[in-house]
């Protein structure tokens, strides 16, 4: 696995390879598998994300009841191009949606990287492929895209909650998305870690605090918040707006960040929104 951004777009440059080729071919020989098995693999996994977002289900509530329906809300004002953001992003915000409260409804998602942040990436890459007309294979590339950048935030910092708090879930998630979508865009390898840097430090200490320890209060919206924040990242970069701090030390910053966050808002349900009176009601009347 590679250990930073920099070392991907370094072994780009040595093989003259693509990014998500560098990506690829450095995870076939971890999984000892070939390049051709592999990209099917990515493959399914798209299309898992695909069906995901097909087999949504407005009518379809959490155990909660805290999370259900609310992606057709915005689905309905879209269509009503009521939308102040305009089609495309109310297409990512839908999506963000529909994906997660998937999620919420224990339907099958796949984890982008985490279940909590599963909306983001799919939303993007989804809206685009629709938008303009992509194949798969183009699409899974972009995956691969989103995977190596997830991959060095793993190494780097951490993709878990309750180690560095939500923006180790929805803001590597929305790094993942912006620098994918930068790919498709035809942007090049700074282009790409940059759209993802810029992602990155636009949510960086968001706290986790799920109430009632549930991954549904705030979680869900907070993956239209990823979504889109990956759609105006990209866009800046492919504007020519870069990060001033370079992409690997962005990844550096959110994990001493996260080491410097209370564990009340590392996924614990004990601070941040949780905390709060409407919180512990909230908690409270699912105990009854």
């Amino acid at each position: 696995m590679y250990k930073s951004l920099a070392d991907i777009c370094m072994a780009c440059e040595k093989d003259n390879l693509f990014f998500w080729e560098a990506v690829q071919k450095e995870d076939s020989v971890e999984q000892n598998i070939s390049t051709d098995e592999h990209f099917k693999m990515m493959k399914d996994l798209y299309l898992a994300m695909k069906s995901s977002d097909d087999k949504y289900d407005e009518k379809l509530k959490s155990t909660s009841k805290l999370v259900g329906g609310e992606a057709n809300k915005v689905h309905k004002r879209r269509m009503e191009k009521k939308l102040l953001c305009g089609d495309f992003c109310g297409t990512v915000m839908e999506k963000a949606l529909r994906i997660s409260e998937s999620n919420a409804c224990m339907k099958r998602i796949v984890a982008a990287p985490t279940a909590g942040s599963c909306g983001v990436v799919p939303a993007v890459l989804i809206s685009f492929q629709e938008k303009e007309a992509l194949d798969d294979d183009t699409m899974t590339k972009a995956l691969y895209v989103a995977a190596g950048i997830g991959g060095v935030i793993a190494c780097r910092a951490s993709l878990s909650g309750a180690e560095g708090g939500c923006q180790a879930e929805i803001g590597s998630a929305s790094a993942m998305a912006a620098g994918a979508l930068s790919y498709l865009l035809g942007g090049n390898n700074m282009e790409i870690c940059h759209a993802a840097a810029l992602s990155l430090k636009g949510l960086l200490g968001l706290a986790c605090d799920p109430v009632a320890g549930l991954v549904e209060v705030p979680c869900v919206k907070r993956n239209v918040i990823g979504a889109v924040n990956a759609v105006t990242s990209s866009d800046m970069v492919m504007a020519g707006i870069y990060s001033k701090i370079e992409p690997d030390q962005v990844i550096d910053a959110m994990k001493n960040i996260g080491r410097c966050m209370s564990s009340a808002i590392k996924e614990t349900g004990t601070g941040g929104l949780a905390a709060t009176p409407s919180g512990k009601a909230i908690a409270a009347s699912l105990l009854k």
